[in-house]
């Protein structure tokens, strides 16, 4: 939860580098939150308005830990805009996320790897 609370507090920070735990931490519990929130909206027969509210509200953390994460691996956070290409994109996107990120500095900064070590 730690993770995920983070990158909340981290809610529209584009520069810097996140490590991949960071990341699919804060993925991980997005999915989690999602599935309960759809559970509740079924329960209550709402029309989905909790789960929009909710992917508004965590679409900029979302978008800002994702142009970090590629930050980790010397990508821009414009690659990016690469997930609108259907399935190639999402796939290529996929494969940049798991990469680990380069050890030492490089021009997004120093590794957040060796900082919280």
């Amino acid at each position: 939860m730690e993770w995920y609370i983070e990158v909340l507090k981290k809610y529209a920070v584009f520069s810097g580098r996140a490590r991949r735990k960071e990341y699919w931490m804060f993925f991980l519990f997005n999915v989690i939150i999602t599935f309960v929130l759809g559970i509740v909206e079924w329960i209550l027969g709402s029309s989905g308005i909790i789960g929009t509210l909710y992917s508004l509200a965590i679409l900029v953390p979302s978008i800002a830990v994702s142009v970090r994460r590629l930050h980790d691996t010397e990508r821009s956070g414009w690659w990016l805009l690469i997930g609108l290409i259907p399935l190639i994109g999402t796939i290529v996107l996929f494969i940049f996320m798991i990469q680990e990120g380069k050890y030492g500095e490089n021009a997004y900064g120093s590794n957040p790897k060796l900082a919280t070590a």
